[in-house]
């Protein structure tokens, strides 16, 4: 930096979860001098309360669940294995902590500048610190993230949200779920299969309410199944003590649901965008919260971008980390057309067992292309199902259009889904036809054969 240079840096960065952190890398691997502002842990949402957390809870629920099909299968094993969750906490914790280490040591490869504290715009080119201290910068990426949201209710607080389900230390007799988005879905799976006793109350009258129709009416056959219960149409009025520490919920009708030992409410999230100044820089909020960008991530103020779950847009970690990395091959790497297709992102619900999805519904192919739609579908229990008897069942789903009958949809539902969407959504991107799975050989015997397989 030259003493002529008016600015500390080329690119601040607020926030390091995981755009954040994508962001500040690729910036730096362009030769910028980045700052990135994080007071919390690294890794944001996603590797602390999210993604990574939630992802080895549910590979505990899987264990258990394969544990009690062994049982059936011959195994000495018992049917309803223990499960020492304090022990389990210790591992996932530990697995956190690695990448925690990894994190802190590319930084300082990378000569990223890591300041444990919260930034706040001052302008469209200085971020002050917690301290007081100011930072010019050519480039500002807003990566804040988002927090869970508790409903305006008498009683809410006598609730957690989906954050706080990772500091218990053990499993409640009954858990009560308000909501019925895909962290309700996630968590009544896994607390069920590792021996809770879930109730899951939800507004609308289905869970998964973006998701295909088809595929959510297989979920909650198969999560009945497996003992969860759901109660729809359920309008929450408050939350009241019903004795012993625990909790029960009124309707608008004063009906009183059971006593439940632990209550967690999943019913969405708000993005972080008022902590850190966006009105000293003229940065525009819409009217849910959102910090409102273009498709190329610019914010309304000139120089200061955002990603992730602070847009609103696609509140995905791969989505967040793409749009970033595009982000800094625009401003370092010279690639002035670089941007994020958000157009058929594929996602996945951990679900037991879990959903994956990515185009069109079969609903919204219809809306789009009316009469040109044709839908192929498989419902099938899959091998180990059909082994020990279980009623669980799969359902495989593609959406076509047009006399070639171009997949513009693949939604899976059942065992190893989320393994199998990823080539899957590479075909969909490319313009796979239905002609063009048939002439791919099955892979036999498996769940993902029934996509090439449909007729």
């Amino acid at each position: 930096m030259s003493a002529a240079d008016p600015f500390d840096f080329d690119l601040v960065v607020l926030g390091g979860g995981s755009g954040g952190l994508a962001g500040a890398f690729r910036a730096a691997e362009y030769g910028a001098r980045v700052a990135l502002l994080e007071p919390g842990e690294l890794g944001g949402t996603c590797v602390n309360v999210g993604c990574v957390p939630k992802k080895a809870m549910w590979l505990a629920a899987e264990l258990a669940s394969r544990i009690a099909a062994a049982a059936q299968l011959g195994f000495d094993v018992p049917a309803t294995p223990a499960f020492d969750w304090r022990e389990f906490i210790t591992d996932r914790q530990r697995y956190i902590g690695g990448i925690h280490e990894s994190y802190r040591k590319r930084l300082d490869r990378a000569g990223i500048v890591l300041m444990p504290t919260l930034g706040s715009l001052r302008d469209a080119q200085t971020v002050a610190t917690g301290d007081g201290q100011c930072l010019r910068a050519r480039h500002i990426l807003l990566a804040t993230g988002s927090s869970p949201q508790r409903p305006d209710v008498p009683g809410a607080e006598l609730g957690g949200v989906s954050d706080d389900f990772f500091h218990w230390s053990q499993a409640p007799a009954r858990v009560a779920l308000v909501g019925g988005g895909y962290i309700s879905v996630e968590l009544a799976g896994l607390l069920q299969a590792l021996g809770s006793r879930v109730d899951v109350f939800v507004r609308g009258p289905r869970l998964l309410s973006h998701a295909d129709e088809e595929v959510v009416a297989q979920l909650e056959e198969n999560y009945c199944h497996l003992g969860v219960r759901l109660h729809f149409g359920h309008r929450l009025r408050a939350v009241e003590p019903a004795g012993d520490g625990r909790i029960r919920l009124l309707d608008e009708d004063d009906q009183a649901s059971d006593a439940f030992d632990a209550l967690l409410f999943a019913i969405g999230r708000r993005a972080n965008s008022a902590g850190f100044g966006p009105d000293a820089a003229g940065v525009a909020i819409d009217a849910r919260g959102n910090v409102e960008v273009d498709d190329f991530q610019n914010t309304s103020a000139a120089g200061v971008y955002a990603v992730g779950d602070v847009t609103g847009r696609e509140t995905l970690t791969p989505v967040a980390i793409a749009a970033a990395r595009r982000l800094m091959d625009r401003l370092f790497g010279g690639q002035a057309e670089a941007r994020l297709d958000y157009a058929n992102v594929p996602t996945v619900i951990f679900a037991h067992p879990p959903i994956g999805g990515v185009g069109l519904t079969e609903a919204q192919a219809r809306d789009q292309y009316g009469d040109a739609v044709k839908v192929y579908r498989s419902r099938f229990r899959p091998m180990l199902q059909a082994l020990v008897e279980a009623p669980l069942c799969s359902l495989f789903k593609l959406v076509c259009v047009g006399e070639d009958e171009r997949v513009v949809g693949v939604h899976l539902y059942g065992e190893a889904a989320d393994e199998i969407l990823q080539g899957f959504a590479v075909a969909l991107k490319l313009g796979a036809t239905m002609a063009d799975l048939r002439d791919t050989v099955a892979i036999h015997p498996t769940s993902a054969e029934e996509v090439v397989l449909m007729r």
